[in-house]
């Protein structure tokens, strides 16, 4: 990393740029953005930076691998604007969305796992026949595609796209040609939503469900289940690692 620098030193984009793979006009971009402080001017029209430049730069650069670029920018524009309260509310914007993407892993991994096949049981001594009145339980009710764009939060533009893309198979009513969408179409859009929710592009879900139809459980999303898992983990740590330098900034702004 950079050099260990003294306070009132005064530092060259090129000195910032250097233990971060950076070139100098990435320095002064970030200064544009508002993501550095403004610099100070020499009489020629120089940048100079000082050590709370190079603070704020590895404070951004810390926050970007647990919030992403553009918050990260938000979050640093709003600390060298004097709006801390703003910028801690975009802190805890990204936590919440790391709440929900846990959440959302594990309904999706629920999800699967109601598709996994009990083991069948050893075979019991006949039983006494059921009366003749009772009924079998009746499987659920096929759905049209509003109902169930509604139902998943979606809109039905959205299953159009699924269905061409493979993801979801409707059949359609022979009378009216409307879709319709039976148990194992419901469970594939449902399947969808969550990976998608969890940042799968489609190219990368149709396979997925494809085996899931085949194989009928959750074995074959386990390395993909557990690749969310790590990603979801590694987002937390650099959270983390973030709020330390955002943290060291702050106090060094005073």
């Amino acid at each position: 990393m950079g050099r260990n620098l003294q306070n009132g030193e005064r530092l060259r984009p090129v000195d910032l740029a250097r233990g971060h793979d950076l070139s100098t006009q990435a320095v002064r971009n970030y200064e544009e953005a508002g993501i550095l402080p403004p610099a100070d001017r020499t009489a020629h029209g120089y940048r100079t930076y000082t050590p709370l430049h190079a603070a704020a730069l590895r404070a951004f650069l810390a926050l970007v691998p647990g919030h992403g670029h553009r918050t990260a920018a938000a979050i640093m524009r709003a600390v060298n604007e004097g709006a801390d309260e703003e910028a801690f509310r975009l802190v805890d914007e990204s936590h919440a969305q790391l709440l929900e993407d846990r959440r959302t892993l594990r309904a999706v991994e629920s999800a699967l796992r109601d598709l996994t096949p009990e083991a069948p049981e050893a075979p019991e001594a006949p039983e006494a026949p059921e009366p003749a009145d009772a009924a079998p339980e009746a499987a659920p009710e096929p759905l049209f595609i509003g109902p169930l764009a509604a139902k998943l939060g979606i809109r039905p533009a959205t299953l159009r796209k699924w269905e061409h893309a493979g993801l979801v198979r409707p059949r359609r009513d022979r009378r009216t040609g409307y879709r319709v969408y039976d148990e194992a179409a419901v469970r594939d859009a449902r399947l969808a939503h969550q990976l998608r929710r969890g940042g799968y592009l489609l190219e990368q879900i149709a396979p997925l469900i494809e085996r899931v139809r085949t194989a009928g459980g959750l074995e074959p999303l386990e390395g993909a289940l557990h690749d969310w898992h790590g990603r979801l983990s590694a987002r937390g740590r650099a959270m983390l690692a973030g709020a330390a330098e955002l943290d060291a900034y702050l106090r060094r702004r005073g």
